[in-house]
């Protein structure tokens, strides 16, 4: 169990990115967390991973994230966290050397569903075949808890579309997934839970089972918790068009 209390972070001495966050999330679960830019996402994905510190307390099963259970937590980031100069053959050598629970099969099936190259640096690769790298890695490092960062950023909505698809093919009951993205619509049918940041708060968290109990879709979840004004972009037209008329 992945427990987060009253967690908070600033930056610097008034930039507040993380606000009394509280936050459980078991084994198993496949949550979304939506906000918009700014709102805390990847700083609270970063919190988990330790790779920033701030007040409150972040423990994995009762205890603290450290050196000890760090394994037990994979990362797929958009600033990527690879060796750009060793090949993809190259990374599976180092993380079958350093993670026991090292998943050979499942790396070779997704190298070839998204068709990636063994032997080429990995830097060298596209941009969205890095991010593909990037997710393959993390889910085949053998971790309980797989944070990704907006992972597909780059890539095209067909390898978006199908690679959910595989995803929910290949998880085992005890693997959890958070997943920081804004393509709310791609993952609708792919998350289990919808975590709502706005302003480093969160001030939403609803499964998805009960969305569809109530007969709300993800989308007007989010705009309604964010209080999202329909005639927003309607209100900006008519003023852009008021001061050029002035004119």
């Amino acid at each position: 169990m992945l427990e987060i209390k009253e967690y908070g972070k600033t930056y610097g001495i008034s930039t507040r990115a993380l606000e009394d966050v509280n936050l459980t999330v078991g084994p198993g679960e496949i949550v979304g967390l939506f906000g918009e830019n700014g709102a805390g996402k990847t700083t609270l994905l970063k919190s988990i991973l330790g790779l920033v510190r701030g007040n409150g307390t972040i423990t994995l099963d009762g205890e603290p994230v450290t050196r000890r259970n760090i394994e037990r937590f994979s990362f797929a980031t958009c600033e990527h966290s690879f060796f750009p100069y060793l090949s993809a053959g190259g990374h599976r050598d180092f993380y079958r050397d350093h993670f026991p629970r090292w998943r050979d099969k499942r790396f070779r099936a997704l190298m070839e569903f998204f068709e990636l190259p063994g032997w080429r640096a990995v830097g060298n690769l596209s941009t969205g075949q890095q991010n593909q790298f990037e997710v393959i890695l993390a889910l085949s490092q053998g971790a309980d808890y797989i944070l990704m960062d907006e992972p597909f950023a780059g890539n095209d909505v067909f390898n978006r579309e199908d690679f959910y698809k595989v995803l929910l093919g290949i998880l085992e009951p005890n693997e959890t997934v958070i997943l920081s993205t804004h393509l709310l619509e791609e993952v609708e049918n792919f998350i289990s839970r919808a975590v709502l940041l706005k302003k480093g708060k969160i001030i939403g968290d609803a499964l998805a089972s009960d969305l569809e109990d109530k007969g709300t879709d993800l989308m007007t979840f989010v705009k309604q918790t964010y209080g999202y004004q329909s005639d927003r972009v309607s209100r900006a037209l008519d003023k852009l068009t008021g001061e050029e008329e002035e004119k």
